[in-house]
């Protein structure tokens, strides 16, 4: 086991960047002209973030200002929950909910096992501990192919590969 070699997948966001994402999608939107009067606004509430306007058009566009701005920081679109994205109407205005999605479900840690597995490579290992997954192996090459297969499927999670030693 001293000679193994391996690496954690992660899913993992970075706050502070999703933050000045916000920040910088509500800057815009007090600015641009097409936002003038129609109350829209995006802000915090808790652990979600509230894009509301008074239409729904609007709400959706305030969800592409904010999307970009996210996009610009390096922050994975597969890490935003908006659910079936349709404003709901609240009263004079619509509103739309979205929450940070971070950590590994056990489902999709399964799915990812499954996945290495399948590959065939022999080897090499994955364990789930928590909300991450250690994939090992003796060779880095392995693991490196591992990686390079993971980057490629088409999952529903942003992955980040960390400890790599």
């Amino acid at each position: 086991m001293a000679n193994e070699s391996s690496f954690d997948v992660v899913s993992k966001v970075d706050r502070q960047e999703v933050d000045n994402a916000l920040n910088q999608a509500a800057k815009e939107i007090s600015q641009r002209y097409d936002f003038k009067n129609v109350g829209a606004s995006i802000a915090w509430s808790g652990e979600t973030i509230v894009m509301a306007a008074n239409s729904a058009e609007r709400v959706l566009a305030i969800l592409d200002v904010f999307e970009t701005k996210l996009i610009r920081r390096g922050i994975s679109l597969k890490s935003l929950d908006t659910g079936e994205k349709e404003p709901q109407p609240s009263g004079k205005e619509y509103r739309l909910a979205a929450t940070i999605v971070e950590g590994l479900s056990s489902e999709n840690a399964k799915k990812i096992g499954k996945l290495i597995r399948d590959e065939g490579l022999k080897g090499v290992k994955s364990q789930i501990t928590g909300d991450e997954l250690r994939v090992s192996a003796k060779s880095r090459d392995d693991l490196q192919a591992v990686i390079a297969l993971l980057k490629a499927a088409d999952l529903d999670v942003a992955l980040q590969f960390v400890n790599y030693r």
